[in-house]
């Protein structure tokens, strides 16, 4: 065995920090029976709910609270999410409640809360999805972020 292989077999045998699993490219054959035209729309929908209207930090607001209230199935939402923002519905919600954690940790104002209650505003429902989400979208743990970013801002 090459020292190649043999480092090829360390890196895959090496446990990702957080249960963070490579991600799998899955081809569902419905995805592409979504009227291209429905899925614009809805995506624009979907924006205006997550984001601007900041949705994505009630830790309880499910894909089937989001179905309902545009008027379509979970089915067809999931696969809207998926072909237009290219990946799953928790992901995204995790993905603008990570944006909004990182502006907090670095805001002067919020230097005095810790790295749970800044979890907890942004959504998440507990500290074990924040740290693996943050992991996952920035890196590195949401207490090196506070800490190099603070530095920087002295």
């Amino acid at each position: 065995m090459s020292d190649l292989e043999t480092t090829d077999q360390v890196i895959a045998t090496k446990k990702r920090p957080y249960n963070l699993r490579e991600k799998k490219d899955k081809d569902a054959a419905y995805r592409s029976l979504i009227r291209p035209e429905l899925a614009d729309e809805l995506y624009d929908k979907i924006l205006n709910i997550i984001v601007v209207q900041k949705k994505y930090k009630d830790p309880n607001y499910s894909a089937k609270d989001l179905a309902k209230e545009l008027k379509t199935n979970t089915r067809y939402l999931s696969a809207v999410v998926n072909s237009r923002f290219g990946m799953n519905y928790s992901c995204l919600l995790n993905e603008y409640r990570v944006k909004d954690a990182k502006h907090l940790l670095t805001d002067k104002r919020y230097a005095d809360l810790n790295v749970e209650e800044i979890s907890t505003m942004v959504g998440f429902a507990n500290r074990q999805s924040f740290y693996a989400a943050f992991y996952k979208n920035v890196g590195e743990t949401p207490n090196g972020y506070r800490k190099k970013h603070m530095e920087h801002r002295r």
